[in-house]
């Protein structure tokens, strides 16, 4: 029996988060959120003051890497024993992230990590490469995005509602940056699957979103 996977991809800010999670209760499906565990392999070579541009020790971290989801309203993450949930959102967690997910080792040992999630009934993974990598069997995919300049409105508001000192003409350039650079990488660029539909959150409210991606998934 085929195991059923959503895949939702695209950039930063486009709402995936809050979409995935709110499908895959709503469908009773097992969650991935591939962002946090690449943001959290970010934290962990921060925290271990890793050069980012040494490939070994950065793979050799994500190998020794424990992580642990909890799905209730909001997304938990445990790594090593530690909530580190309130540092996944920050912009320097971001752009760390973005880099060492060019390195094709490390994606390599996070792969099959990613895809030991799919289990019965169904899987929703969320992330930037769901579609076109991990899962490319996948029985139904989105692409969802938004403008930049949305993107960096809702990125800065969540940012402030945590208590996070932010800049938005920063965030603005720095989502541009690096959607520049996750598109144009060698290694899993970040581009719509050839089958997956193309959805532009910018003008939609979340819940028109959600109803639009259960439909897919239901088909």
């Amino acid at each position: 029996m085929t195991i059923p996977v959503l895949t939702i991809d695209g950039p930063s800010g486009a709402g995936k988060g809050i979409v995935s999670r709110a499908v895959a209760k709503k469908l009773g499906w097992h969650y991935l959120d591939s962002g946090s565990i690449y943001r959290s392999l970010a934290i962990s070579a921060m925290d271990k003051h890793l050069d980012l541009n040494d490939v070994a020790a950065i793979t050799q971290c994500a190998v020794q890497m424990h992580l642990l989801f909890e799905c209730v309203d909001e997304l938990v993450v445990i790594l090593d024993g530690v909530d580190i949930t309130h540092r996944l959102p920050t912009e320097e967690t971001g752009a760390t992230a973005s880099k060492i997910a060019a390195y094709p080792e490390v994606r390599a040992v996070l792969l099959q990590k990613q895809k030991d999630f799919r289990q019965l009934p169904g899987l929703v993974a969320d992330g930037r490469d769901m579609g076109t990598v991990v899962f490319a069997d996948a029985s139904a995919k989105v692409f969802l995005t938004a403008s930049a300049k949305e993107r960096a409105n809702r990125r800065f508001k969540q940012l402030k509602e945590k208590g996070i000192d932010a800049n938005l003409d920063k965030i603005t350039s720095e989502i541009e940056v690096r959607d520049r650079r996750d598109s144009e990488r060698k290694t899993a660029p970040l581009i719509p699957a050839e089958d997956a539909f193309y959805l532009d959150s910018s003008d939609l409210t979340i819940d028109e979103v959600i109803d639009q991606v259960i439909t897919l998934a239901v088909m």
